[in-house]
């Protein structure tokens, strides 16, 4: 049985208002220049050769790339340590304030759930309050299990083409936003294609939200 078959959404508690759903890394915290600054700090750097991690982060003193499992274990250790380095991406506070007023507002992170507790608690930090789900299971069935057959207007953001094309899959009715706060690495990322919107910003992610719920 999947991750997404057992994830717990019973605490979860929507009202008849449209909902709005919203990655983490790179879309309400700031994930790329954070984890750069970890990997100085270790002794490493992240280059900005390709839109991915693994093969763009190098031993600072002698500038070859760090393994593969290494990566996997920089990122464990950067999660375990988030409350430190993470912080909001520009306007994303008072944006997601005032969409508050009229939407229901959910952040689905595929960071692995067991360090759930330290994201929960850095949020809150920020005034983020909104409910979280952790999951590394493909987000478009958690989104079609928490908006089922609810007849309002869904919206769902991320900076990963793979999660949004997974939404598109499995809840194409919902309008799909594709925004990412760091711009070297936006610049590098795939076009998004037909049927995904792009922002620059939460401000114009925001504008792009209130015309859709004003249709």
């Amino acid at each position: 049985m999947t991750v997404t078959d057992t994830l717990d959404l019973n605490h979860i508690r929507l009202t008849d208002r449209p909902l709005i759903v919203c990655d983490i890394d790179e879309v309400v915290l700031e994930f790329l220049t954070p984890f750069s600054n970890f990997l100085r700090a270790c002794g490493r750097d992240l280059l900005p050769r390709s839109f991915r991690l693994h093969g763009n982060i190098v031993e600072l003193d002698s500038g070859l790339p760090v393994e593969d499992a290494k990566t996997s274990e920089l990122l464990e250790t950067f999660f375990r340590l988030q409350d430190q380095w993470q912080t909001p991406a520009d306007r994303v506070v008072d944006t997601l304030a005032g969409l508050s007023a009229e939407a229901d507002i959910i952040f689905l992170t595929a960071m692995p759930p067991r360090h759930s507790g330290t994201r929960r608690s850095l949020l809150d930090r920020h005034g983020l309050h909104y409910p979280l789900l952790a999951s590394e299971e493909p987000k478009g069935p958690i989104i079609k299990r928490l908006h089922d057959a609810r007849d309002v207007p869904l919206v769902f953001i991320d900076d990963i083409l793979r999660n949004l094309q997974s939404v598109q899959t499995h809840a194409p009715d919902c309008l799909l936003i594709n925004l990412m706060a760091n711009d070297q690495f936006r610049a590098m990322a795939p076009d998004p294609g037909d049927g995904i919107a792009k922002a620059e910003s939460w401000t114009d992610a925001a504008a792009i939200i209130r015309t859709h719920l004003l249709r």
